[in-house]
Parts: structure tokens; sequence; C-alpha cells
């Protein structure tokens, strides 16, 4: 990929700059995940008129505490006074809530719209930007995904992005519930604020 410099409000470095910092808390198989996710959110970002620089940062970092130990994500979320609920969860939940706010101070990242992207990527919200959207799909349907209905999700997401994201929180909630785990509250409130406008998805 070409090398990207970003805007310096974004990330006052490169890509090749955060890939670097990114590679340090990832092992090798996640670290190539979000690669693909960045890919993947840089085509929809084109799509759909997104910047491409949130697009590719948003992707790279969606991930970027998913490695770390429980301990560090209860302790950010004392330390930041985060909402209690979070501790009743775990790291599903928290890489991409909590995980916010550690991209936040270890990487100097601090624009609403990425961290939003990463705060929702797993949850969804009934409030999603196009940037939002965009990374909670291309997490969804990354081209090593696969899974009954991915190839559904991917060309929704690549024709209709709302849509493709009803059909996510549809079949996430389905997955969760059939599958017996914890919700989290936000995702159904997502489900609640995105299926019935598609409610044949």
């Amino acid at each position: 990929m070409t090398e990207l410099t970003y805007t310096q409000h974004l990330f006052a470095g490169t890509r090749d700059e955060l890939l670097a910092k990114i590679n340090k808390q990832l092992k090798p198989k996640r670290f190539k995940h979000v690669q693909r996710v960045e890919q993947t959110a840089i085509k929809l970002a084109k799509i759909n008129g997104v910047n491409l620089e949130k697009a590719s940062i948003a992707g790279l970092v969606h991930d970027y505490a998913k490695q770390r130990p429980d301990e560090d994500f209860i302790a950010a979320i004392k330390q930041y006074q985060l909402d209690p609920i979070l501790l009743d969860y775990g790291n599903a939940i928290w890489h991409g809530v909590v995980g916010a706010e550690l991209i936040k101070h270890e990487l100097g990242i601090y624009d609403e719209d990425i961290l939003n992207a990463v705060r929702h990527h797993t949850t969804g919200a009934v409030y999603m930007s196009p940037l939002e959207q965009i990374v909670y799909m291309a997490d969804y349907i990354e081209p090593e995904r696969d899974f009954p209905g991915v190839d559904v999700a991917r060309q929704l997401a690549e024709t209709d992005l709302a849509k493709s994201v009803a059909f996510q929180a549809k079949h996430t909630l389905q997955y969760l519930v059939d599958n017996g785990k914890p919700v989290y509250p936000k995702s159904i409130d997502t489900y609640n604020a995105w299926v019935p406008r598609y409610p044949n998805v």
C-alpha cells in the first residue's frame, strides 16, 4: 500500500509508524487481521465518500487493546471513571469501549469519530457516523471472515451501508442469544435502533 502520511491532528506520524506501535501490542495473526480491516474500511470509505485517512487509522487501531490482560482494562475502567457496568463484561466488550481510552492516551489519537469507531465496532450504537458504520462492517466482513451470511453482508456493505449495519446487528444478537452469551445493553439498543428500519435483512 502507498505510504500514508496522516494529517497531524489525526496521528503524529506515518502509517508505518502507527503500524510499528500496533505491532508491539498484537500477535501476528491479529496484526494481519487489523490490516485487512483497514483495507476493507478504505474500500468502503471510497464508496461512501468518507475520509480515507480516518478509515485507515480507525481500521488499524480498532483492535489495538484486544490482547491486553484483563487487569489493564479493569484498571482503566476505574482510572477513567467509565460506566461500572463494564466490570460485568469481558474482553469482547472491553477492547473496544475501554480500548478507545488506551488509544487516546498511548497513541495520541483524539479524533472523536475515530475513537467512536473503535468504541462501537463490536456493540454498534443507536447513532453511528458513516465512519463508525464502516469500521463496524469492515471488521465483520474482512476477507478472512467465513460464516453463514458473510457474502450477503459483504454485498450489502458495498451497496447500502446502513442496511448492512442492520444485518450485522440482527445476526450478531441472534448469535449471542443462540449461544447463551451475555448481551451488552448497547448491543440491544443498536438492534432496536437499526433493525426495525430494515426488518427484512
